[in-house]
């Protein structure tokens, strides 16, 4: 897509995104861990091969790629199935190409996004995406030291999604979904309004359910996300109302985030009954 057309489509997307009335969670960047850059795994596996066999591309996915397990109760609905979106997201019941975040929540498709910005890997310097699903009931993605629209090096950004499927035999202090973040160096493509990678609208953190419903880390499209989530990690487990929640909350938001997960959770209940 050429840059005026991704402008143009981004002033679009934010206008329409001020009549989307959404039930949004807010989870405190208190909840982060502080790693190091450590990532869940060095074991990035092989290509996800977006865009084709290079794995070099913008705004492109993969086609479906079948989990061979199921991610129960994810906002109300089991999935088996997900695309790899290059621009920092996972969707489950079609790719999604959209690169200027309305917030995770503002997806068109269920979603799940470590880092849900304009992702752009045609820079000779930019790694690309990478999956493994070499382990049973477990799913590893990896965006290594990826470059931002159009075609900028100059700044890289490494994360990692871990995705698990209930056969799984989870550690204690981790979960079912799990955000890792390396070096972050960049935070907004420039068809997000973005110039060096900044400003503009910068990258959005967190879940959605298609239906403008979702959950969001603090600091989401705002400026220095990519400062809050630099060397950091996080896991959540999907809880029995279909809300992924940290596994290990901090105890002074925990009456706020029940009471908001609480009205998701009715949400979900009542898309689940439909």
């Amino acid at each position: 897509m050429n840059h005026l057309s991704k402008i143009a489509l981004a002033a679009a997307a934010a206008l329409l995104a001020g009549h989307v009335s959404a039930q949004v969670v807010t989870v405190s960047d208190s909840s982060l861990t502080h790693t190091s850059g450590a990532l869940y795994t060095t074991d990035f596996g092989v290509s996800a091969q977006i865009g084709g066999s290079t794995g070099r591309n913008d705004d492109s996915s993969t086609g479906q790629i079948n989990l061979g397990y199921t991610l129960t109760n994810f906002f109300g609905q089991n999935y088996s199935s997900i695309y790899i979106n290059n621009n920092g997201n996972i969707t489950f019941n079609n790719p999604l190409g959209s690169y200027t975040p309305a917030g995770p929540q503002g997806a068109t498709q269920p979603v799940i996004a470590p880092f849900f910005a304009d992702v752009d890997t045609r820079g000779a310097n930019s790694g690309i995406v990478y999956v493994n699903t070499s382990i049973a009931n477990e799913t590893i993605i990896t965006w290594d030291h990826v470059g931002y629209y159009g075609a900028h090096d100059d700044k890289l950004d490494t994360f990692q999604l871990v995705l698990r499927g209930s056969g799984y035999a989870t550690p204690t202090g981790e979960g079912q979904i799990g955000f890792f973040y390396g070096d972050m160096q960049w935070e907004t493509g420039d068809a997000s309004g973005g110039s060096g990678g900044f400003g503009g609208t910068p990258a959005a953190v967190g879940f959605g359910d298609g239906q403008s419903n979702g959950e969001v880390l603090a600091g989401s499209i705002q400026n220095g996300i990519s400062g809050i989530v630099n060397d950091t990690s996080i896991w959540f487990d999907v809880n029995d109302q279909g809300i992924p929640t940290p596994t290990i909350p901090e105890p002074t938001n925990v009456a706020l985030m029940l009471a908001g997960l609480g009205l998701l959770g009715t949400i979900a209940r009542r898309r689940n009954k439909a």
